[in-house]
């Protein structure tokens, strides 16, 4: 389906709406962009599935004045209002993950189950650990501009398992799963990774504040976390944390890196799919 825009929250939003039936919100992470959930298609052949670029990605505005996970929560809540949506479905990814544990605290009422992928509730007492992230991300960025396929190489060397990655390096055109290629992986990343530096730092600024540890508790919606085995980005640790706080969630713990949700598709994809038909 083609890009549809509005205006919430004082920015315009990019989003798109594919299939029918009890509304999903897919929230994407870190300087990425609606086309992440390539490999969640099948969601919408049961469900009505929305996804949209955040504020500072893809095709959504782009401030320059910093914001916070409430911010970005409350862009959320006023799509749904703009689309007459009053309940849905929240999922999200890393950063996704942050600003949906956000709108499950903030907006309550407006939530039905809750999905929480690779992400966390707060950061460790050392901060090192985000500037790195700020420092490697920017790099990424000034790499991108020099020599975008090694950076892209890079980046999804980091992201993905190593026995995953290579049969994407040796097989490009190859569909995985019947969903992506390397090569689809490759065009999102060229033309609809928007974020440059000004965005990577309002959203280390908004990561920075982000603590809702204490917070879990209030999370009454019934809620799945998923954790990759292998993530390099953010510990499955995390996910183990938020398992013990939020009073009704299962944990399901898969073998990959970052971004199984792509690597391992077919079993996220009915693990989400069974939890909410339940």
């Amino acid at each position: 389906m083609s890009d549809l825009f509005t205006e919430v929250n004082n920015i315009k939003i990019c989003y798109e709406v594919n299939g029918q039936g009890y509304p999903i919100i897919l929230v994407h992470g870190f300087a990425m962009y609606k086309e992440f959930w390539i490999a969640q298609k099948p969601l919408s052949e049961q469900f009505k599935v929305i996804n949209l670029d955040n504020r500072g990605c893809g095709k959504s505005d782009h401030p320059t004045e910093t914001f916070d996970m409430e911010t970005l929560a409350k862009d959320i809540k006023d799509l749904m209002d703009f689309l007459k949506i009053e309940k849905a479905h929240i999922i999200g990814h890393s950063l996704g993950g942050m600003i949906a544990q956000h709108f499950a605290l903030e907006y309550p009422n407006r939530i039905n189950k809750l999905i929480l992928i690779a992400t966390f509730p707060n950061l460790p007492l050392d901060k090192s650990g985000l500037e790195m992230y700020k420092k490697s991300q920017l790099e990424t960025y000034e790499a991108k501009l020099k020599d975008p396929i090694k950076a892209f190489n890079n980046k999804m060397k980091q992201r993905f398992t190593r026995n995953f990655y290579k049969l994407m390096v040796q097989e490009p055109s190859s569909k995985f799963h019947g969903l992506f290629s390397t090569e689809d992986l490759m065009e999102n990343e060229k033309n609809k990774g928007t974020s440059k530096t000004q965005d990577i730092i309002n959203q280390i600024n908004a990561i920075s504040k982000h603590n809702t540890l204490e917070q879990l508790h209030n999370i009454k919606h019934n809620t799945l976390i998923l954790a990759g085995e292998k993530d390099r980005i953010i510990s499955k640790i995390s996910s183990n944390e938020m398992h013990s706080k939020i009073p009704n969630n299962t944990l399901k713990v898969f073998s990959g890196s970052h971004y199984f949700p792509l690597e391992e598709a077919p079993e996220v994809n009915n693990i989400i799919l069974n939890f909410l038909n339940e």
